[in-house]
């Protein structure tokens, strides 16, 4: 049986400053991994990085702006040095979510949502992925949403970026598994998270079609992450994992 520990393995997370990144940071930092903590703040990326250090974890904060092509090579390339020449699980958690209607979305939003949702974790995967299989062993774990599995009115930029990212999942598996990359997906609900404080409408809405019936805490999140990361899912390819509350069984 495969193991949830990860020690000994180096994890990039982006989108670590806060919610789901956060709280995914600190549990692959508990099971072990050298957690790489990535984002825009790094205040709150320090913050973060200090709670690891001070439960006793390894974790250092990477400073990067994922909507720039240049940026998230870099950020790639500066986690490989932090990393001891290596990374071993990457989790493309980073993304934005604008609701509203088609005809109010602004170009530079669409191209926006595209840059970081899209091509940032496309980006990542071909700085990181070729390594991990010349290894022989590696884990990619891609963050989507519930929106990306049905039609939502006010979400289909948001949604539909999200959908990318599950195809690209299925695409990066058929393309990296055979060499021994793992590639999956956690497909979220609604969150409770600092992104999401002032949508407690919204979320409640959301969340009352589900069989749950509540939004989802970040952390429970994360431990859908951490498992598609260790070897516990060893042999998990290519699956997009719904964490949503029931809400894409019903």
């Amino acid at each position: 049986m495969g193991s949830l520990d990860l020690t000994g393995r180096v994890a990039l997370v982006t989108g670590a400053t806060s919610g789901i990144g956060a709280a995914t940071a600190a549990l692959l930092a508990q099971r072990g991994a050298h957690v790489l903590v990535a984002g825009r703040d790094s205040s709150r990326g320090e913050s973060v990085v200090a709670a690891i250090r001070g439960r006793g974890g390894k974790a250092d904060f990477v400073a990067a702006d994922l909507r720039e092509a240049q940026s998230v090579r870099q950020l790639a390339r500066r986690a490989v040095d932090l990393g001891s020449g290596r990374v071993d699980i990457l989790v493309n958690n980073a993304g934005i979510y604008p609701f509203g209607p088609t005809e109010k979305a602004a170009e530079g939003e669409v191209d926006t949502v595209y840059a970081l949702n899209v091509k940032a974790p496309f980006h990542l995967v071909a700085e990181l992925a070729p390594a991990m299989a010349e290894r022989g062993s590696g884990a990619i774990v891609n963050v989507s949403t519930v929106v990306a599995a049905y039609g939502a009115a006010g979400m289909a930029l948001y949604g539909s970026s999200k959908a990318a990212v599950e195809l690209l999942t299925k695409a990066w598996a058929a393309e990296y598994g055979p060499r021994g990359v793992r590639v999956n997906a956690v497909r979220s609900g609604p969150t409770r998270t600092e992104g999401t404080a002032g949508m407690d409408e919204e979320l409640a809405a959301l969340a009352a079609q589900a069989p749950a019936g509540r939004p989802a805490e970040p952390e429970e999140i994360a431990e859908a992450i951490a498992y598609l990361a260790s070897d516990a899912a060893s042999f998990v390819h290519g699956a997009v994992l719904p964490a949503d509350g029931g809400r894409t069984a019903v």
